[in-house]
Formats: structure tokens, C-alpha cells, sequence
């Protein structure tokens, strides 16, 4: 691996907005609950589809309402789709949706199923789709830098093994990259309890660092102390943790911000599923642990290849973002080796230092921005979930 990472490039799809994909999806995007049955049928009319069937999208309203449209127009403006086909039960949400991802300039089309029913819609849709995959097939890759990739991470199953190995691998790898020019990401709010104060001082100014506190501490009275029962004892840390040695929740932030290196500063934060807009650099984006909604809500944001340091074994994958899983417990090698893109236990047999795993890292980051199916991929993790924020009316 060279040591000299300016130097490096991938190939990937530049879209018609300057940006650019890791892979070529042409999406179908339901609006709503009950539009997924027409996704799903389109997708299974026109293969080099893939329908995101979701939960959400009916009677949601304010805050909540406005996550979820900023999750559906950033899961269709993502560089790693070429072109999308959206479905939903009436025209006027559909349009909205439609409208702020052709923002980007890449073939978009809506249908309605209101007034139309569920055949003509999906005949309809169908063919549009049709298209977009003649489109997005003669698409072809180009020499891209290095710079030009974003890169997000969280953990998941941490264990003792995260916080010595994996996370400080993705550590060593925003290190190298950080300073090239490429845009990452780090979240999980709730995971930082115990922490705060170390997160804070790595803020890049006393503003943000502000800031960052503020929204971690209404995290925390307005989420985790408003609702929980008595503690976070079944959640935080999960029993996967637990069995892994992680016994407090200030144990497992600890291990987290191992993710973020010795040198990196955020220079922002982010409110879940929002492009970052500072320019290259770390970013923090407020979001829950849960493995799959964070990875959706980061690939709605911009974000095109994960990093996804595990101890005891996490599977979870998602439909446009490959996601890398990096472990550095030689259980979880032995027992889920299908699940594992970077074995970096090596670091605790003392037969790899923290550079090497982070230069093995970049390197499968590179091989996967090029082409290669990560484990995720392969066996077929689609996890998309979507972040809903409270009752609908």
C-alpha cells in the first residue's frame, strides 16, 4: 500500500451534479407504507431495479415529517444511484420528492397510484424504469481522487476488541484520508454518554464544539431521560456488548471515539440525514445507534462507501451504501468469517500495528469504490430503516 495517498484514485460514476458514485443503482422509491407492493412489483418486472420498500410516510407530520422527506430525496440523490422511480399514493407528495432529487440532474420520474390504481401504475412505472436501466447500464466508470469519496462509519456489536482494533483502524484511516480532501461522517449521540467531554475538545472551534454539546445534551433529556423507564440497561450497552467485556455505556463511547483518529477535528454537525456543506473534513451527524438506521440516514446524506468496525459480529448491510466490516476479534474471524472485509485481528496477536490496519483498510476502501461486493453485499443486506421521531397523528 503506498504510503503516498494523495496519489491515490478510484474509478467511479461522476454524476450530473460534480459528484460521484461507488456503484450504479437504479432505485425504485416508495413515498409511502402502501406504495411498496407497486415498488416491489416494478422491481420485479425490470431487472438492475431495487425497490426500498420502508415502514413510513403516512400521517407523519412537522419535524418528523420533514426527516422523512429529506431521507427520500437523499436516498435518491445519493451518487450511488443513477437514476430513480418514484411511487407513491398521490401526486403531491410524489412531486416533492421528485422535484428535490432532479436537484441533482439525474433521470427521475413520479407516478401516483391515486386514479390510476395499482396495475396502470406499475405497467407505467415499469417502463420508465425500463429506461432508466438502458440509461444507467451504458454509464461507465472514470479515474477519479481520492478525495472525491465520502466516507462514514459507525460500530456495531462492539466489544472489547472495537475500542483496541477496529475503531482505532478507522481511526488511522480518517487520519491518512481526512487531510486529502475526502468528506467523513461519525454519529450515534446516545453512545457518546460518558465521553461528552472528550468529543467536545474534538471539535475544531469553540462554536461547534457548543453546539455539538447542545444537541448531545437534548439528546439526552429529550429522548433518552424523557422516555426511558429506569435506565438504559437493556439497550445501552446491548447484551452483545456486554458479552464482550463492554459493561458501562462509558466503556463503549470510549471504544467509539476510537473511530475519529489522534489528529481529526469535526468541523461541523449535522442533523440527521443532512449533506454536510462545510466542504471536505470530518463531520458529526446526530443520530441513533441503531446500525440500520444510521447507515440509511448517512447514505441519505451523501455518503457512498461505510466503514463498520464490529467485535462480536454484526451483519447489517444496506441497498445503495456497501458498508465494510472491519473486526478485530479473532472469535468473530473464526465463526462469521463470511461476514468480514478487513480481519484486523492480527493487532491484538501483536502481528499488526494500527497503521498497517488502517493502510489495509484504505485499501479495501479503494477496492470497494472500484467494484468489489463487500460481504454485506454479497449475502445480500439490504437493511433500510428509516428514522421516525414520534406518533403519527
Amino acid at each position: 500500500m503506498t504510503s503516498n495517498y494523495s496519489n491515490l484514485t478510484f474509478k467511479g460514476y461522476r454524476r450530473e451534479n460534480g459528484r460521484v458514485g461507488v456503484r450504479n443503482h437504479v432505485v425504485i422509491l416508495p413515498v409511502d407504507d402502501i406504495s411498496n407492493a407497486a415498488c416491489e412489483a416494478v422491481g420485479n418486472n425490470i431487472k438492475g431495479t431495487l425497490a426500498l420498500p420502508h415502514a413510513y410516510g403516512r400521517l407523519q407530520f412537522g419535524e418528523d415529517l420533514d426527516l422523512h422527506f429529506r431521507t427520500m430525496i437523499g436516498t435518491g440523490s445519493n451518487p450511488n444511484v443513477a437514476a430513480v422511480v418514484v411511487i407513491g399514493i398521490e401526486p403531491g407528495w410524489t412531486k416533492r420528492i421528485v422535484d428535490g432529487i432532479a436537484k441533482t440532474g439525474k433521470p427521475v420520474a413520479g407516478f401516483s397510484i391515486e386514479q390510476n390504481g395499482d396495475l396502470k401504475t406499475i405497467q407505467d412505472a415499469s417502463r420508465k424504469a425500463k429506461e432508466f436501466v438502458h440509461y444507467a447500464t451504458e454509464l461507465q466508470r472514470e479515474d477519479c481522487p481520492v478525495s472525491d469519496l465520502w466516507v462514514s462509519t459507525k460500530c456495531g456489536e462492539s466489544d472489547t476488541t472495537t475500542g483496541l482494533g477496529s475503531c482505532p483502524t478507522v481511526g488511522n484511516m480518517y487520519d491518512k484520508l481526512i487531510p486529502e480532501g475526502i468528506h467523513g461522517v461519525f454519529g450515534e449521540t446516545s453512545e457518546i454518554t460518558g465521553a461528552e467531554h472528550i468529543c467536545k475538545k474534538r471539535a475544531a472551534n469553540d462554536d461547534v464544539a457548543e453546539r455539538w454539546y447542545k444537541m448531545w445534551q437534548a439528546y439526552q433529556d429529550d429522548v433518552i431521560e424523557a422516555n426511558k423507564v429506569d435506565d438504559l440497561s437493556e439497550s445501552q450497552p446491548t447484551k452483545g456488548n456486554i458479552e464482550g467485556g463492554l459493561t458501562t455505556i462509558e466503556e463503549k463511547a470510549l471504544g467509539n471515539l476510537e473511530k475519529i483518529g489522534r489528529k481529526c477535528t469535526y468541523i461541523d454537525i449535522l442533523d440527521p440525514a443532512v449533506p454536510p456543506e462545510k466542504g471536505p473534513g470530518l463531520y458529526f451527524m446526530d443520530t441513533s445507534s441503531a446500525a440500520a438506521e444510521c447507515v440509511t440516514l448517512m447514505g441519505a446524506a451523501g455518503y457512498v462507501v461505510h466503514t463498520f468496525p464490529t467485535g462480536q459480529g454484526n451483519v447489517v448491510g444496506n441497498p445503495i451504501v456497501p458498508v465494510i466490516k472491519i473486526t478485530a476479534n479473532p472469535r468473530t474471524v473464526r465463526t462469521m468469517s463470511e461476514h468480514v472485509d478487513v480481519d484486523v485481528s492480527g493487532i491484538l496477536r501483536r502481528e499488526m500495528t494500527i497503521d498497517s490496519a488502517g493502510d489495509a483498510l484504505i485499501d479495501m476502501i479503494v477496492r470497494t469504490a472500484n467494484g468489489r461486493n463487500t460481504a454485506a453485499e454479497a449475502l445480500g443486506h439490504r437493511e433500510f430503516v428509516m428514522t421516525k421521531l414520534y406518533r403519527s397523528a
